[in-house]
């Protein structure tokens, strides 16, 4: 799941997806380093509480974070100057695709802001790779993280599994495989992802707040520059807003007349926060993480290995993940066997 999303994402940023050699050599790498990076964001630091001693770095999290930035920076380099070499040879030997008229990707539409050198909006490539980094640190692990759940609880929920089943067969045909089309015409795998997401929110307790001035919520003096945190996990899980809100149970999504959404317009359901501080990368998660699971659930027939113990238990820290990662057999289900050529998984 890690490796689908980086291509998609590394795809949308720069136009370039890894070859079956890469995503073994270096998306593997980059996994491992991502996630170290997610680890140290979200551990204990204790020159948050005492400042005075943040120039000794105690625990050597300045130090690793550093190492760490000094691999992945290079890394964004390379693929952007490979791409950017590329589009220079397209310019110069002539465009016979069309290629170079066609904004595809967000590396393209920052050379154009380069190029019309819009000074009230200086972009530059500093900034460009603070946002790739962004991105695909953050949207790799918690995107493949949410289809990783959802996949463990429809395992472990065959009547609710069946119902997705029959649902995509219905929409998309045993003759067929899933596009991008057939997703706003699934409204229970929705409804499963909803609840996925209320159950395993990808960040529990958000990007933390800090108010610009000194303020009163509920009667709590909140001070100015405290680092604020919202538990949207306990307030996803509270028994005062959710009937058996310890249950995986879909079907809430569909019988209520609330509209639960992922910008926040609900707080009872606040996955990816509210208002402008919400996460950017909401409207990837509404594409990338419904044609993923349903792909996967109506291409193959999905079995835990022989003897193997089903364990849904959370590891927490800044991005909510399995204790033990999801280990299934897929086996196929579509009648033609040539449609798995078509689609690469």
């Amino acid at each position: 799941m890690f490796l689908i999303m980086l291509n998609v994402i590394t795809n949308m940023m720069w136009g370039g997806t890894f070859n079956n050699e890469e995503k073994i050599k270096i998306g593997l790498e980059f996994r491992k380093r991502a996630e170290e990076v997610l680890d140290y964001l979200g551990r204990t630091n204790i020159s948050d509480f005492l400042p005075v001693l943040a120039r000794f770095d105690l625990q050597g999290v300045e130090r690793r974070l550093k190492e760490l930035i000094s691999w992945l920076d290079p890394f964004f380099e390379s693929m952007i100057d490979k791409r950017m070499k590329l589009d220079q040879e397209i310019k110069l030997n002539g465009d016979q695709d069309g290629k170079e008229n066609k904004v595809k990707d967000f590396l393209q539409v920052f050379q154009q802001l380069q190029d019309q050198g819009d000074s009230k909006v200086p972009f530059t490539f500093t900034n460009l790779k603070a946002l790739f980094m962004n991105l695909v640190v953050g949207g790799t692990d918690t995107a493949g993280g949410a289809v990783e759940w959802a996949m463990a609880e429809l395992i472990k929920e065959p009547k609710i599994m069946k119902r997705a089943l029959e649902e995509l067969e219905n929409v998309v045909g045993k003759n067929n495989i899933v596009e991008e089309s057939h997703i706003p015409n699934l409204p229970y795998l929705d409804a499963i992802i909803k609840e996925t997401y209320r159950l395993h929110p990808g960040v529990p307790l958000l990007v933390s707040r800090c108010p610009s001035s000194t303020c009163n919520v509920g009667g709590y003096v909140i001070p100015k520059g405290a680092q604020v945190l919202m538990n949207t996990w306990a307030i996803q899980r509270d028994p005062k807003y959710w009937d058996d809100p310890l249950e995986f149970h879909p079907e809430r999504f569909l019988q209520t007349t609330s509209k639960f959404d992922f910008i926040g317009t609900d707080f009872r359901y606040i996955p990816f926060g509210s208002g402008r501080r919400r996460c950017i990368g909401v409207p990837l998660v509404e594409r990338i993480v419904p044609y993923a699971l349903a792909s996967f659930l109506h291409s193959f027939e999905w079995r835990m290995p022989e003897g193997a113990e089903f364990d849904l238990s959370e590891k927490f820290g800044i991005v909510l993940k399995t204790s033990t990662p999801l280990t299934a057999i897929p086996l196929p289900r579509l009648s033609d066997p040539n449609l798995y050529a078509k689609k690469e998984y």
